[in-house]
Order: structure tokens, then C-alpha cells, then sequence
């Protein structure tokens, strides 16, 4: 007895009651589908036959070699069930069509989870291998892009401002003559770019390729050379050590690898939109105690106490809330760790050498950024160097 069907041929919208039949032709068969006066539409090879997805209790089929619109449909389960009884056929296939897509599921599962893991830990763990890897002319290009990004987001809450573009005022003199010299010796690839900035956050950050921002409100808060110096030196150390382009690999994560690996490391792609975040973004715990370490390094080099750069971030974390959201103390916390081993740095430190700004230099710092005519700052001799601090 036929099983009643539904016919599309392929060819036009057109749907034809049938009726189903199975002709036995030794170890294979064919489907006849014939329409109700008997006459015959089509002839399909079991062996070609597939089930298409259908509604519950309907099983949609089609052939191999047939149009590609051509479809029988059967509705009702008692009808479902004897097409699949009479082709056993499409039991296998669906059978096997299941475990392709549980194993095509559960790979794509895999897949998802790999990925994820690579950007959660795989990517920041090789981070520090990949900056390696990174040309400086690249890291410099990324830096530029990264400073443009970050100079928009500060333009965007309140406007960007260098406190004195005078490269050589006393100031700007002094700061970059501290910076060279702490990036000395370090075979960094990089020269050195501290600019301090207007701000009312209080912090201090480095971008890859060598640039430092000073923002004036930290500076407003250093009360000593120490704490100045030791916040400076602190971020020349994430400069010397390349963090800032590790944390912008980490931070990218696969976008960034891929960017490296397709030779896209203009900073196009992998730095658009991190100039807002990297003004509110932790190095790692490894970053920070290696900056400290510099700092301390340099401290004995310079004449200037390290622990002053933990007194400036808990002076910094104590006066409010925003402070503590924004500032030095949020994007640089102090463990107790870190905080323990500046102290045991300090107590180390030498004696008898000059300090690192002279009394007139640290004047004109401290005054940089205030409105013309508070403190005038006079050019200075590159020698001039008489005038000692008391930090």
C-alpha cells in the first residue's frame, strides 16, 4: 500500500499529492513516486536518498542527483515510521549524520574553549616572549597611535594640555636629562619622551616606544625629589623593560598575534580605542616589582630615596574616592610586597652622591604647570648644576 506524500519537482512552486512506493532491485531499491492517477513522477535510488530537517512528525526527503529544490515530504508518525522501516537506509544515515554533528559540536566546543583560554592566559603568559619579536620602529608607530587615541579621550573629559612645550625650559631640561640618564646603559631601543600634561587625575603612565605622561595633578602631590623621581624612574623602568607593548599584547590579545603574524603592526589595528584604557589599566604584579627594581637601581645611581615613590602612591590613595579609582594607587597598586621591599631598597641606598635635580630645577618643576607668571622659569645652562635640593 502507497504512503501518502507530498512532491515538489524542483521546478516550479507547484505541490503534487503522491503516493509512495518501494521497489525491491536486490541489495539496493528505489523509491517510485507516483502521482494519484497512478502515473509515475519520479524514481529515486534509495542509496541516494538524505532526510531533510523538518517539523516534529514530518520527514522531508531528497536524492542525490535530483534538482536541488525537489523534495518529498511525508507527514504523521505512523507514516514516518513506515518510510523508515521500509528504507532502513535513512536510519543509518541520520545515525551517522547525528554523530557528525555531535563531533562537529562538541570540536567546535573545543575550539571555543581554546580560544578563550588563549586570550584569558595563553596570550598574556607569551606576551613577554612576543615583545621580543617586535621591531622597535613598529613599537614606536603603535606608541604614536596609542598617545593620539589617549590625547582624544582626555580631550573628550575636560581637554589635553602640555604644562610647558618649551623643550628647553629649566623644567623640561632637567626632566629629560633624568630620564636619558636612567634609560642609560639599558640597551633600550628607545629614546625617552616624558611630557607632564594638565590632569586633575593623579597619575603616570609609559606607552610603548619610550613615551612617559606626567599628569600635573601627581605632580601637584610630590612633596619631595624622592617621590618625584622615584615615580619617574618607575616609569622609565616599564619603558627599559618594554611593558607597555606587553601589556598592549595582552590586552589585544589574538587580534594583536594576528596583527603580528599578517605583518599589520602599524597600530592601525591593534591600538585603535586602548588610548582611554591604558590610562586606567595594571601593569602585572611581575611589570610593577621590575619597575620598582629599576627605580631602585637608578636610585642608587642618582641620589634619591625609592620609597619615596611608595609614600607619593599612599599619600595619593588616602586623600578620596575618585583618587582612589583614578589615580597612582588603582593602575599601580602597592602590595605589601612591593611595598616592603622599596623600604629594605631605601635603607641600602648609597650616600654622598648629587641628587638629581638641583634646587632651581626642582623650583621650576614644581611651578611647570601653574598659570604663566606664578613662578617665571628662566632658560638654564645645561651645566648649571650648583644649586643642590634637600629632597
Amino acid at each position: 500500500m502507497a504512503i501518502a506524500g507530498r512532491f515538489h519537482d524542483g521546478l516550479v512552486a507547484d505541490v503534487h499529492k503522491v503516493g509512495l512506493e518501494y521497489e525491491h532491485a536486490g541489495s539496493a531499491g528505489t523509491l517510485v513516486i507516483r502521482a494519484e492517477d497512478r502515473s509515475e513522477l519520479a524514481r529515486w535510488p534509495a542509496a541516494d536518498l538524505y532526510a531533510v530537517p523538518s517539523r516534529k512528525d514530518e520527514l522531508r526527503l531528497g536524492a542525490n542527483g535530483q534538482r536541488t529544490g525537489a523534495r518529498v515530504a511525508v507527514r504523521g508518525r505512523e507514516d514516518v515510521a513506515r518510510v523508515l522501516a521500509t528504507l532502513p537506509v535513512l536510519t543509518e544515515k541520520r545515525r551517522q549524520q547525528t554523530g557528525r554533528e555531535v563531533r562537529l559540536a562538541v570540536t567546535a566546543t573545543l575550539a571555543l574553549a581554546a580560544v578563550i583560554g588563549a586570550y584569558l592566559y595563553g596570550v598574556p603568559l607569551l606576551a613577554g616572549r612576543i615583545v621580543g619579536l617586535v621591531p622597535p620602529a613598529w613599537e614606536r608607530s603603535l606608541g604614536e597611535t596609542v598617545a593620539t587615541q589617549m590625547e582624544s579621550s582626555l580631550n573628550e573629559s575636560g581637554g589635553f594640555e602640555v604644562c610647558d612645550p618649551d623643550p628647553d625650559s629649566v623644567a623640561n631640561h632637567a626632566i629629560a636629562r633624568f630620564g636619558a640618564a636612567a634609560l642609560e646603559g639599558t640597551g633600550s631601543p628607545f629614546a625617552i619622551d616624558i611630557k607632564v600634561v594638565k590632569s586633575d587625575i593623579p597619575n603616570a603612565f609609559a606607552l610603548p616606544g619610550g613615551q612617559v605622561f606626567f599628569f600635573s595633578a601627581l605632580l601637584e602631590q610630590a612633596e619631595t625629589q624622592d617621590e618625584f623621581a622615584g615615580v619617574l624612574a618607575h616609569e622609565v623602568g616599564h619603558v627599559a623593560h618594554r611593558h607597555g607593548m606587553e601589556q598592549l599584547i595582552s590586552t589585544a590579545g589574538t587580534g594583536a598575534l594576528i596583527g603580528f603574524i599578517l605583518g599589520d603592526m602599524t597600530g592601525i589595528s591593534v591600538a585603535a580605542g586602548l588610548g582611554s584604557m591604558i590610562i586606567d589599566a595594571r601593569f602585572s604584579r611581575d611589570a610593577e616589582r621590575q619597575a620598582d627594581a629599576f627605580a631602585a637601581h637608578t636610585a642608587e645611581r642618582m641620589d634619591f630615596n625609592p620609597a619615596g615613590l611608595a609614600d607619593l602612591i599612599n599619600r595619593v590613595g588616602a586623600d578620596d574616592e575618585f583618587a582612589r579609582a583614578l589615580a597612582l594607587l588603582s593602575t599601580h597598586p602597592l602590595t605589601d610586597d612591593r611595598k616592603a621591599a622599596l623600604e629594605i631598597l631605601s635603607q641600602q641606598r648609597p650616600t654622598g652622591l648629587e641628587p638629581p635635580f638641583t634646587a632651581a630645577e626642582w623650583t621650576a618643576i614644581r611651578s611647570m604647570c601653574e598659570q604663566p607668571g606664578a613662578l617665571p622659569q628662566a632658560k638654564t645652562n645645561a651645566n648649571d648644576r650648583t644649586g643642590k635640593s634637600s629632597n
